[in-house]
C-alpha cells in the first residue's frame, strides 16, 4: 500500500493524494448522503497526462477506479463501494481509488467562427456557460447543480436539464472528446469537426456511459447562438394531464418554448415552508406549468404573444413575468425544489421518463405504490421531454423496495428507468426493466473490450 501510495504521490504530487478519513469523506459520500463507500485515497490529477499515468499504475496493480465530477450524480455513480471498516478506520484491499477530476479546469477560447468550445471535465457547468456568454454564446444544457455538476460527469450521464427540449441532452452538445482508457492510453477528438463519419463515434460511446469505459477528461462542446426568453408563465393546472396538454397547445401557438417545467402543490408547499417564499399565484391548484417563450426582447413580440396566448381561457390567472428579476422569482418555485427536497430527509430520488400520452397513467398509479411504502412523493420535472422526478421521503436510505415499486411501476406504463441521472449502482440491478437480454449482453461485450480487468467503475450501470 505504502509503495502503491508513493507511486501516484510521484504522478500527482503528494498534496493531490488524500488519506485523511475526514477529508475523503467529502468524496466518498454523495450529496443526498444516501450513498456511502471507502477509497483506498482520492488521488486529484491536474492534467490528462497525469489521470493517464494514475490509471496505468492502477491498472498494473489491478486496483479498480472509480471516477468522479463534482459529486452531484443522485444514484451513486461516482462512489465506490463500502468496502472495509469504517468504526475502525480500515479500508478494504479491494477498495478502490477514487479520481476526482475537479482540478481538470481547461476552458479554451471560444470559437466563435464554429460556435464550438473545449473545456475540461471540471468546469462546472455555471462557468462554461458564463464564458460562453462573455462571447455573446450559450451552452446548451443547465440545470439546477450547475454550480457544481461538470462537464465530464454530464458526459457521463448525459445529463439533460431543463433546456432538453430546445437543445437536448448532453449527447447533443457534443463534438468529440479527450478520454483515458483503461489500459492508460489516450484517446483525444477535439478538432471540432462536424461532419466526420470515419467509424465509431468514440465520443458518443463514452456519453452516458459512467465512467465505465473511459475517463472524459476533456470535451468539445457545441455553443449556441442565445435565444432571449420574452416571457415566462406559471400557470395553476388541475394535473399532469392537463399540463401536459397545456404546454403542447402553448407550443403550437409561439414561435418556441425552451423550458417547460411541471410540479406539484405538495412540492409548492414544501418549498414555501423550506424558503419563505409567499405564493405564487392567488388561488392555489393541485399541479403547475412553468414556461419560458422564446422570442426577441421588444415589447411588440410581447404583445404577439400575449395576442396567442388569449385564446387559451386557463391563462387567465397565470403568473407573467418579462424582465430578469420577475422570470427569476417564478423559476425560483421551481428551482428550489431540491434544496428543500433535502432539507426535509434524506430522498430516493427517482428519474423516469414516459411518451408524454403514458404520464398520466404512471402518475395516476404511483400515489398507491407510495401509500403502501408508507412514504411521501414530490414530483415534479421536465414535462416536454416526459421526464419525472420522483422524489421519495421516508424509507430509510439503505431500503430499495420503494425504487423498486416506482421503478417497476414506470416500466409497466411504457418508460425508462432513467430519463437523465444515469443507472449507476442504485439501478444495476434492475437495468433489465429497461433493456432487453441482447442490448445487455452487447453492452457486456463492449465493457468487456474497453475493460477487460473490470478496472472501471465497478458495479456500476452492469451489476456484476
Amino acid at each position: 500500500m505504502d509503495d502503491f501510495l508513493t507511486e501516484l504521490s510521484a504522478i500527482t504530487g503528494a498534496d493531490h493524494v488524500l488519506t485523511d478519513p475526514d477529508v475523503t469523506d467529502g468524496y466518498t459520500t454523495d450529496w443526498t448522503r444516501r450513498f456511502h463507500g471507502q477509497a483506498r485515497c482520492v488521488v486529484r490529477p491536474g492534467n490528462t497526462d497525469e489521470v493517464a499515468a494514475v490509471m496505468r499504475a492502477c491498472a498494473r496493480a489491478a486496483v479498480p477506479v472509480v471516477p468522479q465530477g463534482g459529486n452531484t450524480g443522485l444514484v451513486g455513480g461516482g462512489i465506490p463501494h463500502g468496502t472495509g471498516d469504517s468504526q475502525a478506520g480500515r479500508v478494504g484491499k479491494d477498495s478502490a481509488v477514487l479520481v476526482s477530476l475537479r482540478r481538470l479546469v481547461r476552458l479554451d477560447p471560444v470559437d466563435v467562427l464554429a460556435t464550438q468550445v473545449t473545456a475540461g471535465a471540471g468546469v462546472t457547468i455555471a462557468n462554461l456557460r458564463a464564458h460562453a456568454a462573455r462571447a455573446g454564446l450559450e451552452y446548451g444544457v443547465d440545470l439546477a447543480a450547475r454550480d457544481s455538476a461538470t462537464v465530464g460527469g454530464t458526459i457521463a450521464t448525459n445529463a439533460g436539464g431543463i433546456q432538453t427540449i430546445r437543445y437536448g441532452h448532453t449527447r447533443a452538445q457534443l463534438l468529440g472528446v479527450e478520454a483515458v482508457l483503461a489500459d492508460g492510453s489516450v484517446i483525444s477528438r477535439l478538432g471540432g469537426l462536424q461532419s466526420d463519419n470515419t467509424g465509431y463515434d468514440l465520443a458518443q460511446l463514452l456519453t452516458g456511459s459512467e465512467g465505465t469505459l473511459g475517463i472524459v477528461t476533456a470535451a468539445r462542446l457545441r455553443l449556441w447562438r442565445p435565444e432571449p426568453v420574452a416571457m415566462t408563465l406559471l400557470v395553476g393546472v388541475d394535473g399532469i394531464a392537463a399540463a401536459a396538454s397545456l404546454a403542447a397547445e402553448i407550443r403550437a401557438l409561439v414561435p418556441g418554448i425552451r423550458a417547460a417545467e411541471y410540479f406539484e402543490a405538495a412540492g409548492l408547499d414544501l418549498v414555501r415552508r423550506h424558503t419563505g417564499l409567499g405564493a405564487p399565484l392567488d388561488s392555489t391548484y393541485p399541479a403547475y406549468l412553468l414556461v419560458d417563450i422564446t422570442g426577441t426582447a421588444d415589447i411588440n413580440s410581447r404583445e404577439d404573444f400575449a395576442e396567442r396566448l388569449v385564446e387559451l381561457p386557463v391563462l387567465a390567472a397565470a403568473a407573467v413575468a418579462v424582465d430578469a428579476s420577475a422570470r427569476a422569482a417564478l423559476w425560483a418555485y421551481r428551482e428550489r425544489h431540491t434544496e428543500s427536497i433535502s432539507a426535509a430527509g434524506i430522498p430516493h430520488k427517482l428519474d423516469v421518463a414516459f411518451p408524454l400520452a403514458r404520464l398520466a397513467g404512471f402518475r395516476a398509479e404511483l400515489d398507491e405504490v407510495i401509500t403502501k411504502a408508507e412514504a411521501t412523493a414530490i414530483v415534479f420535472g421536465h414535462i416536454a421531454a416526459g421526464n419525472l422526478h420522483v422524489n421519495v421521503l421516508g424509507p430509510a436510505p439503505e431500503d430499495e423496495a420503494v425504487d423498486d415499486a416506482v421503478l417497476a411501476l414506470a416500466a409497466a406504463h411504457g418508460g425508462t428507468i432513467s430519463a437523465e441521472h444515469g443507472i449507476g449502482r442504485a439501478k444495476a440491478a434492475v437495468l433489465h426493466l429497461a433493456r432487453s437480454p441482447a442490448e445487455i449482453a452487447a453492452m457486456r461485450a463492449v465493457k468487456n473490450g474497453l475493460d477487460p480487468l473490470g478496472l472501471l467503475n465497478p458495479g456500476v450501470l452492469l451489476a456484476h
